[in-house]
């Protein structure tokens, strides 16, 4: 395993450890800014929704297009330019003063997101051998728990419910990243892809070859409804525990919930993709459909820190289930010669994130955050309205499957 570890290239070392403590900053700041926008600017919960879900939108937009702009210009410009500009973001959120400004300042969060961390996965498939690729993506995925675990309790200490403070530290450790990965560049730059002169995806084409796939088009919708319901956590999850007055402080119980999200996706990882690696790839979805649901209706009901962490493992177990099992969906469900165009469509499904928090934020507003059924039961429905089409695409894909096996059954008895 030692031998293992010294193998991986030291631009992949910098990308692994630059996550961890990318997303202890960011997890320090960023998940409290619904709870500053709400207390401290004074925000309605559909206003804070809507900056919130700006983020999202803006990545997105540009999802789809984010592996293209690297293949073009290569990794190493689009890493270093998005990421001096994300530090340049966080700078903003610590001087922003007005709504409208936040509002620019999170969509200016998602466009560089969605830049600088598709390019760094992408470098790390480059520059890693395919025997280690499992072990360096797995790693990758443990750091961004990690930094999870310990941020939302950093954060709590230095006041993120209310000040835009720990937005500095952000904006300090990126440029700090920055000016290490120059460094490396400079030293292992000559081991980097040349551009690419691929073509630019066409966004009409792509939806068109998918949109027409039975088994894809369900797994798309569907998924999305798992989103909406996974972008409750982090946006009406929030505003709701810090204006519900049965709490006394909403922020460190969610800080709290944060970090116990983190810790059980490092103890739940492995057994759970281990148990269910030999199911039909889209029943993982439903179960984790399923558990994100009934999430929602723990929060919902919860009056006390007992049953709220409750709801966070429910949660976080159907959130593993979901996630490192989409992937290998996708996988299994494209047409060999369109599987980057799957992979970049699927991300669409994002539109889930946009919606949440402005859902969740007129719910707040329309019945007030003591009402937590009321405010939590529809979520959970809207999130469970995914299971129809996740059935189908279940249905579908069985049927597919079973048609392509059955001319090789029918080869193997006419051999005989």
């Amino acid at each position: 395993m030692k031998l293992t570890l010294r193998q991986v290239h030291p631009l992949a070392w910098t990308i692994i450890i630059g996550t961890m403590f990318g997303r202890l900053v960011t997890s320090m700041s960023i998940p409290f800014l619904s709870i500053y926008l709400t207390r401290v600017l004074g925000a309605t919960p559909t206003q804070t929704g809507i900056t919130i879900a700006a983020s999202s939108l803006a990545g997105v937009s540009i999802s789809f297009y984010g592996g293209y702009i690297s293949d073009i210009i290569g990794r190493r410009k689009v890493m270093l330019i998005s990421i001096f500009c994300w530090a340049a973001v966080f700078v903003g959120f610590a001087i922003a003063g007005h709504l409208w400004v936040f509002l620019l300042v999170n969509t200016l969060n998602g466009l560089c997101r969605s830049v600088f961390e598709p390019t760094s996965r992408a470098l790390l498939s480059d520059i890693t051998p395919s025997s280690q690729k499992l072990l360096v993506f797995n790693l990758r995925y443990a750091a961004v728990n990690l930094g999870v675990v310990f941020g939302p309790i950093i954060g709590l200490q230095l006041g993120s419910a209310q000040s835009t403070y720990p937005f500095l530290i952000a904006a300090a450790v990126y440029i700090l990243y920055g000016l290490v990965l120059i460094m490396q560049f400079s030293v292992h730059g000559g081991q980097l892809p040349s551009r690419s002169a691929a073509q630019s995806p066409r966004l009409r084409e792509a939806l068109s070859v998918t949109g027409r796939d039975r088994v894809f088009l369900p797994i798309l919708i569907g998924t999305t409804f798992c989103v909406l319901g996974y972008g409750h956590f982090s946006s009406t999850l929030a505003q709701y525990l810090a204006l519900n007055t049965h709490f006394a402080n909403g922020g460190q119980a969610f800080s709290y919930m944060l970090s116990l999200n983190a810790v059980t996706v490092l103890v739940v990882q492995f057994p759970i993709v281990r148990t269910f690696r030999n199911f039909p790839p889209v029943i993982p979805l439903i179960f984790g459909n399923l558990c994100v649901s009934a999430s929602m209706l723990v929060f919902g009901s919860a009056n006390g820190l007992p049953l709220l962490m409750f709801g966070v493992v429910l949660f976080t177990i159907g959130e593993v289930l979901l996630f490192t099992m989409m992937d290998m969906l996708i996988d299994r469900v494209a047409k060999p010669e369109w599987k980057g165009t799957y992979f970049g469509t699927i991300g669409f499904n994002g539109i889930g994130s946009v919606i949440a928090p402005i859902l969740g934020g007129i719910l707040i507003d329309f019945w007030g955050a003591d009402h937590g059924l009321a405010i939590f039961f529809p979520l959970a429905l809207t999130t469970a309205a995914g299971l129809p089409f996740l059935f189908t695409a279940h249905r579908r894909l069985t049927a597919r499957e079973s048609a392509a096996a059955a001319p090789v059954v029918i080869e193997k008895e006419n051999a005989v």
